[in-house]
């Protein structure tokens, strides 16, 4: 699945955040309640427009992120 075909991002949908396509559900959102400790069941069932694939969509996009940004992290003594 390509994470592109479910995730957008419209200036006049949610100030321009990365949204669900069709939906103004943020990726951030979703992952804040994986983060959580939700599962993806109760996921949906909070949020019925969302579907399985668009939770896929989310972790793929997050996993490309991090993947592609560098953020810098305290040393860990040794």
């Amino acid at each position: 699945m390509n994470w592109q075909d479910r995730i957008c991002a419209d200036p006049r949908i949610c100030h321009g955040k990365v949204c669900i396509h069709g939906t103004r559900i943020m990726v951030s959102v979703i992952l804040d309640n994986l983060a959580a400790g939700e599962t993806p069941q109760r996921i949906l069932e909070s949020y019925p427009t969302l579907q399985e694939q668009d939770i896929q969509a989310a972790l793929s996009y997050a996993a490309e992120m991090a993947r592609e940004r560098i953020v810098d992290l305290p040393e860990v003594a040794a």
